[in-house]
């Protein structure tokens, strides 16, 4: 499975023995491109990343990536509709095939927001951050870890379902660390692998002998509510000034303000952007937040898309 592919002259490929159209350029990164695909079969869009693989060690992170989405099926995490490795120009290339979601990242939706200088309701927030919720507790629930999760990792669908992707970070949840060579190592490894302006504090300094755990989503989890809020990040503009964020992550969140936010929900996002991983809640706790809060405060504020 995931083995057959083919480039035919008119610009289609073949991966499991079905047929796809090149349609456009999407998105392209450091070391991953992004097409536009159409299905000959089904006349359906798809999104084919296709991720260079340097080495034996990137054609295992990329196998790694389609094994985490083969081990999901849930309504908040990106399905995987095919894969295949190839080789091109005598360098080896993974293709993954994903759902195209026409409405593209939370990050996207957020821009048009400021642009247009409007905001996001609060139903309208705890209803996506629910979905975000929902898709890492399952994760959580099978023992892993997203590690870089932030607003350009999830797409929004049509009626604003969030589908958690890019998945190639992902790892077990429960990493005991002994000794500084690992703490290095793994220090080393969520500098490369998780975005700075979301990465928990205790993967800036890892401790030398400690256990990190799914808590790292949790720190995330408050980033990505924090720029629902206020549509950017609490620490993108630490980032973009060129100051620390790794000392700035030590200091309790600050939350701008007047906020036109319910206390309730400014009380979640400082509930769970909490330096010390101990004190940070679970996706359960946050979940049972989200519900009494939508329970208790109905919706007043206007919506601008």
């Amino acid at each position: 499975m995931g083995q057959t592919m083919c480039i035919c002259s008119r610009g289609s490929i073949t991966i499991e023995n079905k047929r796809y159209f090149f349609i456009q350029k999407l998105d392209e990164g450091g070391f991953s491109y992004v097409d536009l695909v159409e299905g000959v079969q089904d006349g359906r869009f798809y999104a084919l990343k296709r991720i260079l693989c340097h080495d034996r060690e990137g054609r295992r992170e990329a196998q790694t990536e389609v094994d985490m989405h083969r081990l999901f099926s849930h309504p908040n995490i990106l399905g995987l509709a095919g894969h295949t490795f190839v080789e091109r120009g005598g360098k080896s290339e993974a293709w993954i095939l994903l759902p195209y979601v026409e409405k593209g990242s939370l990050w996207s939706v957020l821009e048009k927001l400021r642009d247009k200088g409007g905001f996001m309701s609060e139903r309208r927030v705890l209803r996506i951050l629910r979905g975000i919720c929902c898709g890492l507790k399952a994760m959580h629930d099978k023992g892993y870890a997203h590690r870089d999760l932030k607003p350009t990792n999830v797409l929004l669908e049509e009626n604003d379902r969030p589908l958690l992707m890019d998945l190639g970070s992902m790892n077990r949840s429960r990493i005991e660390v002994k000794g500084t060579k690992e703490a290095m190592t793994l220090q080393d490894w969520a500098a490369q692998r998780c975005t700075i302006s979301y990465r928990a504090p205790e993967l800036f300094n890892v401790e030398s002998h400690c256990i990190v755990d799914e808590r790292t989503d949790i720190w995330s989890l408050g980033c990505v509510l924090y720029s629902m809020m206020f549509l950017e990040g609490p620490y993108d503009m630490v980032f973009q000034k060129g100051d620390s964020v790794a000392l700035a992550v030590q200091n309790p969140i600050t939350i701008p303000q007047p906020c036109s936010y319910s206390e309730s929900l400014q009380t979640l996002l400082s509930s769970i952007m909490v330096s010390n991983p101990q004190e940070r809640p679970d996706v359960n706790w946050i979940l049972d937040q989200i519900e009494d809060i939508l329970c208790s405060s109905p919706d007043t504020q206007t919506n601008t898309v």
